[in-house]
């Protein structure tokens, strides 16, 4: 019975709060959608923190999509053999899970000790920065120690078919028995993140602003030099 309820009951409960949270907050509370800045606040830390979370956000993102969505069977089509995947899964993703929580725990550290950010933030600000340093915490244990010291624990066998059935309603909850404990409290906790992105400020995650690397440059210009013309 607890298997169903973490492997089937749990995830699909976490999403549908995501989905349908997110959907209430666009339509009804659509001013509180974006991430204010607080540069204005501070820079130093902000221009170290900010980067460092989104770049290994989305190269994380992208290397969960290479071993959780894309089956094992299309990389020995592709001639990718298991020990070149776990090469590049562990030193990659270790990487990419380092940057995150660097990244996120200078802004928490900010957050907390720069008094005009701390003033402005909330408790679901907290929130989200601390649960996702757990996330990603956990996901770099599991990638750079767990993996190097225990063993080179093949998830795609496991936790990437389990994740895939979800989402064509056939649930094989089976599949998630016997994953080591560590990895299937980092599942957990990632879905339990999911499910409070309609409540913080990751909810800006949908309009990320990839549009602006195709953006036309912007000109200002100083409004003392129209003056001085007598414009």
């Amino acid at each position: 019975m607890a298997a169903i309820f973490w492997w089937v009951i749990f995830p699909y409960i976490t999403l549908a709060i995501m989905i349908f949270g997110s959907i209430y907050r666009f339509a009804f509370r659509q001013l509180s959608w974006v991430a204010p800045s607080t540069e204005f606040f501070e820079k130093k830390w902000l221009k170290i923190g900010s980067p460092l979370f989104h770049y290994g956000l989305l190269f994380a993102f992208i290397g969960h999509v290479m071993g959780m969505v894309i089956p094992k069977a299309f990389y020995h089509w592709m001639g990718v053999s298991d020990h070149m995947y776990h090469f590049l899964a562990i030193y990659g993703g270790g990487l990419a899970g380092l940057m995150v929580v660097v990244g996120v725990v200078i802004l928490l550290i900010r957050k907390m000790t720069i008094d005009r950010v701390r003033v402005h933030a909330t408790f679901a600000d907290f929130f989200s920065v601390i649960s996702l340093i757990i996330v990603a915490g956990l996901g770099v244990y599991v990638t750079l120690v767990y993996n190097t010291t225990v063993v080179a624990y093949e998830y795609r066998d496991t936790i990437g078919p389990w994740f895939r059935s979800l989402f064509v309603f056939r649930p094989q909850y089976e599949l998630m028995t016997g994953v080591p404990f560590v990895f299937q409290l980092h599942v957990v906790a990632a879905f339990a993140l999911f499910a409070s992105i309609p409540f913080t400020q990751l909810v800006h995650l949908y309009s990320a602003p990839v549009h602006y690397l195709n953006r036309p440059f912007q000109q200002y210009r100083s409004r003392s030099a129209y003056k001085r013309r007598g414009i």
